[in-house]
């Protein structure tokens, strides 16, 4: 297997390693190490892969960074009771360009999906969301996004890509892979009428800060249903980090997006997992702190997934039917977990993307919204799509 583009751990993270307790994090990865080399991937649940890439950045100056403080913090954390193996696998440094950068990415990306590895990207720019989503060019027919993040990052397609306008590209390049692309804690003022207008009429889906600090359940249907998940770290509320890091008094807190990570650890669809956006600075405890809770708890989720979107046994759900406007909306309840799901039905006439019945994630109340004629948004927004 070909990874020779990564760069082992440093020496210096991992002579810090070996002064930990026996039982921390640290001591229990697979770790890539210029001592040993890349490890054996043999019953790896989850990989962290660094990527130094940081060129795209739309405030870049020339400056360098590492990962080491992060990795620091997150070896020196305690497991909780997972029965799964998690690797290191070191870093992508710079390519000669930032394509090649990508390339790297891609490659390692669509080899660990393969082998049903979930990486997690621990990135610069945030573009390199960009590279993650080419990696499912050969490996799934559609694809859906879900960014955390104050902006939308839409921009202007036509203009090299940035990591402020990545996801233009991502609409209007080819091959056309994505379905959804959700924007979780996006803040008014960051961004133009015109991208708020836009995210309306591509039926994508959005959640306001303040949409998703009063109810923060109301984003896990969106996240169980993602394949990609991007966390932009401007998103969090600049008290919550180092002070190089800061962007916005207002954000998401350090309890809600860990609370968003787990979302997208127990989904069974999320096979690839990015933060985005790190700066390191001197008083860098906070900030490498949260990202290894952040780590920590998609690691936690990812342990006590459950199978439960099987909907071939009539015993493992119950199915529920409602009336809304003259049409049948059908639900359907997992017996096993308790999550929620709405049938998005078949347009034979349409050239449909998903060409079946596909069961989309949603909440116990869009059905007790629908028993009272209102038709649930996802399922609108993700019905329109199918009619496109």
């Amino acid at each position: 297997m070909n990874f020779n583009f990564l760069s082992p751990v440093s020496d210096l993270v991992l002579a810090h390693n070996e002064l930990l307790s026996a039982q921390a994090l640290g001591r229990k990865l697979k770790i890539h190490s210029s001592q040993h080399g890349i490890p054996d991937l043999e019953n790896v649940d989850v990989a962290i892969i660094g990527v130094l890439e940081n060129r795209n950045d739309i405030n870049y100056i020339g400056e360098e960074f590492q990962l080491n403080e992060i990795r620091k913090s997150f070896y020196s954390l305690f497991p909780g009771a997972w029965n799964l193996t998690v690797a290191d696998l070191g870093d992508i440094n710079k390519g000669e360009s930032v394509e090649d950068t990508y390339f790297a990415l891609r490659e390692a990306i669509s080899i660990l999906v393969k082998k049903r590895i979930i990486p997690i990207i621990l990135g610069g720019s945030q573009d390199l969301t960009y590279a993650n989503y080419r990696a499912y060019d050969d490996l799934i027919p559609m694809v859906n996004i879900v960014n955390v993040d104050a902006q939308f990052n839409l921009g202007d397609s036509s203009k090299p890509i940035k990591n402020n306008s990545f996801v233009g590209k991502i609409i209007l390049d080819e091959p056309y892979n994505l379905f959804n692309y959700a924007t979780i804690g996006y803040q008014t003022y960051f961004n133009s009428q015109e991208e708020i207008d836009l995210m309306d009429n591509l039926y994508f889906e959005s959640y306001r800060l303040g949409q998703v600090s009063g109810d923060i359940t109301v984003v896990e249907p969106t996240l169980r249903d993602a394949n990609i998940v991007s966390i932009d770290l401007n998103a969090v509320k600049g008290s919550e980090l180092s002070l190089y890091q800061r962007y916005s008094p207002n954000g998401l807190d350090g309890k809600e997006i860990c609370a968003i990570a787990r979302y997208a650890g127990i989904s069974n669809k999320v096979s690839s997992f990015g933060i985005y956006e790190y700066k390191p600075s001197k008083d860098d405890e906070m900030t490498s702190m949260l990202i290894s809770q952040i780590l920590w708890y998609f690691i936690e989720g990812v342990n006590f997934r459950v199978k439960d979107d099987d909907f071939s046994d009539e015993t493992n759900y119950q199915k529920f039917i409602t009336l809304v406007d003259d049409q049948d909306l059908v639900f359907y309840k997992s017996n096993k977990t308790g999550r929620w799901w709405i049938e998005i039905p078949f347009l034979a006439e349409v050239n449909n993307k998903l060409k079946r019945h596909t069961l989309l994630p949603c909440t116990h109340q869009d059905y007790l919204d629908a028993c009272n004629n209102m038709v649930p948004e996802r399922w609108y927004k993700a019905f329109q799509k199918n009619c496109v």
